[in-house]
């Protein structure tokens, strides 16, 4: 069944599956079909996402295991809910202990039956696994190892140990005993550069799994089948294709399993105007397209170009505090493609040795040439992967002949040709082959995830609410006809997608990117602020920032909060410098950096100035008022399935995980409330206007402030109208005698209680008391 709508709950051991059957009630209240649920399946204990997973085959104890689930079921259908389940085919946690299926792996080897089951390259690691968990180098840690029976302990961990063990091991043994095992213990710092398992991202402490191969499928994937068959679960949100050796062939394969059965969305993020792969078997994306071009929508694309220059001025030209977006990506991408992710390529680079060693007509490209050409390709990927479909408009041959720039020596630049040719599949089919195209894909993505959502968009932050996950800060606003655009293309070819507005891994909710987004309108006031308060707290004790760009990071996110809670803001604030990695990082923490974040965080947008942002906070207020309004209206309203996350029916303000992954709790309804139960009963009375058959018109908007409103026909029965940059707007003179079109017939109000006819109606009496409208069609 194909919801009308979803309502996403974050499951975490302080929120199990009792508690979510406690709010069932609730929810269903709202008017939204179904449930969506964070991962059910076994993960690392006291995990509160549940993305680590353990053992795929059961359900997660810590929730109330499988008979739990099944009871959230029976209360949510007794309720008219449904449930939809993320599932998480890329990865697992490369945490021993907690894991059954690894155990077995570091104990037997490549010979046990579970080895298939993770990306490792066995070769590469000399026939073991490297496991990097040490704090200090191997000889540094010895003396905090010790063995009982037949385990190894190490702090938290435990590894399996292959005997024969001695009844006593000592210092001087452990050594020989370690080297034969079939894993190694590593610092830390060496997964850097000598991991030999695809982890997700660069982190380490999840394991890729190998899905592609249809044993492991079959397994990894049983309990849930069992649960779709069952009918508990009736759609799936699946979590990173991207990571996947071949995404298209495992939805397919997903899709058969499923007997087609499950609305089943993608977190695929499309960059720019990037489309959706037309052969996948799915409904969709989970939304972050959507999101973008919401937001886009209510930001004004004058203002916004402002902000950048005062950006400049206020943080300083060097590096990328002052530089513009793509070329922030780029030294981001170099950065992490040598650093972080300099194993994975130079997994590569063996790979694409071994192809060339073995073909008479490839041989002599020297590794460190084919390493540059690697490089320099992945770097230059304008999306998160490439696929076998429109892959030569991704590795384009501008690209290619970008990525040559990098060779002194011309002869030695055609290793980029050969490197472009395998990615793209032209060279061979032999297993290598296929591997190199793989691994390529799946890199291109960690790069694009690491150096634009977990570096770029904390370096260059002219405007944070452009800063999202999907999003385009070098071209943050929209225009209604590309908005008109984007939504007709969905009616037409995934009409049954997903849409988000804010999620758990938002970098902000959106009420708080609705509330900064209104900084675009009114620049001038913003820069005013941002000098007047930097000034107030310079003058008290730890008032300083210890850099213009986190001041200006600072201010704005405690005013899109609308008061800034100190501990929050410092973890968020805090979070953001180490990611951007200008001045504090994970690995290496300036601790001189960061006590004056603290400091200043707890003197300026937590201490005394408060007051200043309280203000205008205050004086923002209506205008972000529109924009909340209208961005529930829009998303709840445009073609797809809308999904909410839990609390975002009312003022929700959060900001980046885990702030935005607290237990849910219910509040106090408010107009966003009435507004969003409104919207989502609608679509659950008329899933025709809505769903698969449903159509998207826009609406002509004519008269002097045409450009400040938009509005659209779902399927000749409902009507959508928001009010976009109201600031701008007010300041312009207001609405005058601008009209929208309304079509034929008796419409009936549903926020205002009203009644209209169709032909030109005022925009300004269409809102009445809101700066939004939804009407729906009560005679012809």
């Amino acid at each position: 069944m194909t919801p009308t709508s979803t309502y996403r709950l974050q499951l975490q051991p302080a929120f199990p599956f009792s508690a979510a059957a406690a709010v069932v009630p609730y929810i269903a209240g709202l008017g939204v079909s179904h449930l969506h649920l964070s991962p059910v399946l076994e993960a690392v204990p006291g995990s509160a996402h549940g993305y680590d997973v353990t053992d795929p085959t059961r359900v997660r104890a810590e929730l109330g295991g499988e008979a739990g689930l099944r009871a959230l079921a029976d209360a949510a259908r007794a309720h008219g809910l449904g449930l939809v389940v993320d599932i998480v085919p890329n990865h697992m946690a490369a945490v021993p202990r907690h894991s059954p299926a690894l155990w077995e792996v570091l104990r037997e080897g490549p010979s046990s039956p579970y080895a298939r089951w993770f990306d490792i390259d066995w070769e590469a690691g000399g026939g073991k696994v490297l496991l990097p968990v040490l704090g200090g180098r191997f000889g540094d840690e010895l003396a905090a190892m010790r063995v009982e029976g037949d385990v190894l302990h190490y702090g938290e961990h435990r590894f399996p140990l292959r005997g024969p063990v001695p009844d006593e091991v000592g210092p001087a043994e452990l050594p020989e005993l370690l080297d034969r095992q079939w894993y190694r213990l590593g610092w830390w710092r060496l997964a850097r550069t000598e991991l030999n398992y695809r982890r997700f991202f660069t982190v380490s402490e999840l394991i890729g799994v190998r899905v592609e191969d249809p044993a492991v499928f079959d397994v990894t994937h049983a309990k849930i089948l069992e649960l779709v068959r069952d009918e508990v679960v009736e759609g799936l949100r699946i979590d990173h294709p991207d990571g996947l050796a071949d995404p298209e062939a495992y939805l397919r394969r997903l899709d058969e399993a499923t007997g087609g059965t499950c609305w089943t969305v993608v977190e695929k993020i499309l960059t720019g105007d990037e489309h959706l792969q037309p052969g996948w078997p799915v409904a969709g994306t989970t939304g972050y397209d959507a999101l973008r071009r919401i937001d886009g929508l209510l930001t004004d694309p004058e203002g916004a170009g402002e902000l950048v220059t005062l950006f400049r001025e206020f943080a300083g030209p060097p590096g990328d505090r002052g530089g513009y977006w793509e070329a922030t990506v780029r030294r981001a991408a170099y950065r992490v493609v040598t650093r972080e992710l300099a194993a994975e390529t130079d997994a590569l680079t063996r790979l694409a040795g071994r192809i060339c060693s073995a073909d008479p007509a490839l041989r002599d490209h020297a590794p460190w040439a084919l390493r540059t050409a690697v490089r320099e390709l992945l770097v230059r990927v304008p999306v998160y992967r490439p696929y076998r479909t429109g892959g030569e408009d991704v590795l384009t041959l501008r690209a290619a002949a970008s990525a040559k720039a990098a060779f002194t020596v011309p002869e030695e630049s055609m290793a980029v040709d050969v490197v472009r040719d395998l990615a793209l599949g032209r060279l061979g089919d032999g297993p290598d082959h296929e591997a190199f195209r793989a691994r390529f894909a799946q890199t291109a993505s960690a790069l694009r995830a690491k150096s634009v959502e977990d570096t770029a968009l904390y370096r260059y932050t002219p405007l944070l609410s452009a800063n999202e996950v999907g999003g385009d800060p070098g071209r943050p606003a929209v225009s209604p006809g590309e908005f008109h655009a984007y939504c007709e293309r969905l009616a037409r070819d995934w009409p049954t997608t997903g849409t988000v507005l804010t999620t758990h891994d938002t970098k902000r909710s959106a009420d708080v990117r609705t509330r900064i987004a209104v900084l675009s309108e009114c620049p001038d006031r913003w820069d005013a602020f941002v000098r007047r308060v930097g000034e107030e707290a310079g003058r008290l004790e730890g008032g300083r920032a210890p850099d213009p760009q986190l001041a200006w990071v600072a201010w704005q996110t405690a005013l899109g909060f609308g008061f800034p809670y100190e501990e929050r803001l410092q973890s968020a604030l805090l979070k953001g410098a180490r990611e951007a990695g200008l001045h504090t990082g994970w690995t290496e923490p300036d601790e001189s950096y960061e006590k004056a974040l603290t400091d200043f965080v707890s003197a300026g947008p937590a201490g005394p100035p408060l007051y200043s942002v309280a203000l205008f906070s205050r004086e923002l207020d209506p205008y972000a008022r529109a924009n909340a309004l209208g961005a529930a209206l829009l998303h709840l309203t445009m073609p797809g399935v809308p999904d909410l996350y839990q609390g975002t029916e009312r003022e929700y303000l959060a900001l980046v995980d885990p702030d935005n992954r607290a237990p849910f709790a219910e509040g106090p309804a408010n107009e966003k409330t009435a507004l969003t139960q409104v919207a989502l009963r609608l679509r659950g009375e008329r899933p025709e206007v809505f769903g698969a058959s449903g159509t998207y018109v826009p609406l002509e908007v004519t008269g002097p402030a045409a450009g400040h409103a938009l509005a659209y026909c779902r399927t000749g029965e409902v009507v959508a109208a928001v009010t976009r940059l109201s600031l701008r707007l007010e300041r312009s003179g207001g609405w005058g005698d601008t009209e929208v079109l309304i079509p034929p017939g008796q419409w009936a109000d549903l926020l205002g209680g009203r009644t209209f006819g169709g032909g030109p109606v005022r925009v300004a009496e269409l809102f009445g008391e809101w700066p939004v409208a939804l009407l729906e069609r009560r005679s012809a």
